[in-house]
């Protein structure tokens, strides 16, 4: 391995042997998804606190739906940072390269969550511990605001043939799933240990060993190479001088359309895998654990799933792949929220765990999909603007639109009307992208 890393720091990468750019290969997929899984961790651990603790312990004067709102709103801040996040680390990622934009968003984000661990309540310092959550909310949606877009070119760029891009590019998408599951068994963990005490201590423990993961995931981000795509773009000297201006410049179309293309994918997750909480423990009244023990298990399917729609992406097309996923999720909705309007604990477990099945069929696809649009000297940053831009229209204000459905309704079928909008916008933007599956992008 050492002699490998030696040969491949002080020769192209069209010098390698087959061996040594499998490795590299290899090594590149296992940073991006190891780094990616922490990073992810550290947000769905928010995410899922959110939906637990901080409504009580932040906003405590305001009754229970108003308190929801409020805390989803401090976490929808996050989302409205991450296209920030896409166009600071973008323009790094496409100027100086994939590794450092990655290593600055890994520390970004681990130290803000860190530090959740220590934010008073209300009753200590009032308002200003929501406002200081706000702030580290922030910090934490630039950090992965560039993450996405690091890690899947990371992995990409160093596929050698265009057959396989889907698939390669869908393995640092595991991060999701992976971290998904780490932060709902920190929660689940720490709840039964803590008890009574988790909403006044408890909580704050995963958040705070989260210091040990930021280590790891450093330590395995210094040892690996640029990949060949940006150092083929540096030793042309066509790097460019503003990437974000130009891509907005000659790309806005694509850009446009991959963010409208996450509508379907985006929303839906983040209330199958956030507002479900909310939902599920104040307005069913199910067990907390039930809900956490779920969400884990749609998490432990979707490390198959996810890899797989990215191989399946390979074989039948992108853009098939993921309008299929698309109307499936658009369908699911109303049997989601069906099962759970049942509250029998199998159905709810079941409804939740098949939950991200449609989902996957995008996410799956959605790596290469949208990386595939740009030219390599521009694919950091367009990339990472389609895909967080989704985030201001989709991501962040999907809790606060069922939290506000919920209220006017009291029925989970109009948040279900929702995620079919959302599934049908996907469809038609998914529908007008070039879909370039097993075609050469680096010669744009």
């Amino acid at each position: 391995m050492a002699v490998t890393g030696t040969i491949a720091s002080t020769r192209p990468a069209s010098a390698l042997s087959e061996a040594e750019h499998r490795g590299q290969l290899r090594r590149a997929i296992l940073a991006g998804m190891i780094g990616t899984t922490i990073e992810w961790y550290d947000f769905f651990l928010y995410s899922t606190v959110t939906g637990l603790v901080f409504a009580k312990l932040f906003f405590p004067e305001s009754d229970r739906l108003v308190g929801t709102l409020e805390a989803f709103s401090v976490y929808a801040l996050g989302f409205v940072a991450r296209p920030l996040g896409a166009a600071i680390f973008g323009h790094y990622g496409d100027r100086i390269g994939r590794k450092s934009a990655l290593i600055a968003t890994l520390l970004l984000m681990g130290i803000a969550t860190f530090l959740v661990a220590f934010v008073p309540g209300y009753e200590i310092i009032g308002i200003w511990g929501a406002v200081i959550l706000t702030i580290l909310r922030v910090v934490q949606g630039i950090g992965v605001g560039g993450e996405w877009g690091g890690s899947v070119l990371l992995a990409m760029e160093w596929a050698r043939t265009n057959q396989h891009r889907g698939f390669v590019a869908s393995w640092p998408q595991l991060g999701v799933p992976a971290g998904l599951f780490l932060a709902n068994f920190a929660v689940l963990g720490f709840s039964a240990l803590s008890g009574d005490g988790f909403a006044s201590w408890g909580w704050r423990v995963p958040f705070a060993i989260s210091i040990v993961l930021v280590g790891l995931g450093l330590w395995i981000r210094l040892g690996i190479q640029e990949t060949p795509a940006f150092r083929a773009v540096r030793e042309k000297g066509s790097v460019e001088r503003a990437p974000v201006a130009e891509v907005l410049r000659r790309h806005p179309r694509e850009v446009v359309l991959t963010a409208l293309a996450r509508m379907g994918e985006q929303a839906p997750f983040y209330i199958f895998t956030a507002f479900v909480f909310s939902y599920g423990v104040g307005e069913l009244k199910l067990s907390r654990d039930l809900l956490l023990s779920a969400v884990l298990g749609a998490s432990l399917v979707s490390l198959v799933t996810i890899p797989l729609s990215g191989w399946l992406s390979d074989r039948f097309g992108r853009r098939r792949i993921y309008m299929v996923g698309a109307a499936l999720t658009g369908l699911y909705a109303f049997v989601y929220f069906a099962l759970l309007q049942t509250l029998s604990p199998p159905l709810v477990f079941v409804a939740i765990v098949l939950s991200l099945v449609p989902h996957d069929l995008m996410y799956g696809p959605q790596a290469a999909l949208i990386a595939e649009c740009f030219p390599g000297r521009l694919r950091y940053s367009g990339a990472s603007l389609g895909y967080q831009l989704a985030s201001i229209l989709a991501g962040g204000p999907a809790p606060l639109i069922a939290t506000a459905l919920l209220a006017q309704t009291h029925s989970g079928y109009a948040i279900a009307a929702f995620i079919a909008i959302c599934a049908v916008i996907s469809l038609i933007a998914t529908a007008l992208l070039a879909d370039h599956t097993n075609r050469d992008i680096d010669s744009r």
